[in-house]
């Protein structure tokens, strides 16, 4: 039996996660952090936990259903934490975990891209429903 030197067990390790393959569990991380909803609840929580309610006030325009859908799916893929305190009513804080705030810088980058180059997306929007070409 062929013995696998660690190089090799390393190399098939990061080939089974190519998010390039349809099956790819990397790609259901990309479609995750790639939500809209997920950016901004990962910045919200970049000061310390936060209550839903706060959450809710933070994030405009979140329904709370999809509040609720994010925050299990960040909860279930590790990236926050959810700690329910015993009082009437139940007290319920989010934190993000050690994983989540790992992800906080990259999604602060996107976040400050995103705000520091709207005039030239809104600039490009324009030209391009006027029928004008792309310029660089």
């Amino acid at each position: 039996m062929p013995t696998t030197t660690a190089a090799r067990r390393r190399a098939a390790e990061a080939a089974a996660y190519d998010a390039y393959l349809a099956g790819c569990p990397a790609r259901q991380l990309l479609d995750r952090i790639g939500d809209k909803w997920t950016s901004l609840v990962v910045n919200a929580l970049a000061d310390g936990p936060l209550r839903y309610s706060d959450l809710r006030r933070r994030l405009a325009g979140v329904s709370e259903k999809m509040l609720t859908q994010t925050l299990r799916a960040l909860e279930r893929d590790g990236l926050l934490h959810r700690t329910v305190t015993a009082a009437v009513p139940a007290r319920v804080d989010y934190a993000l975990t050690a994983l989540g705030r790992d992800l906080l810088p990259l999604v602060r980058q996107i976040k400050a891209w995103a705000e520091c180059h709207m005039p030239q997306v809104l600039a490009a929007r324009t030209a391009y429903d006027d029928g004008q070409p792309a310029r660089e």
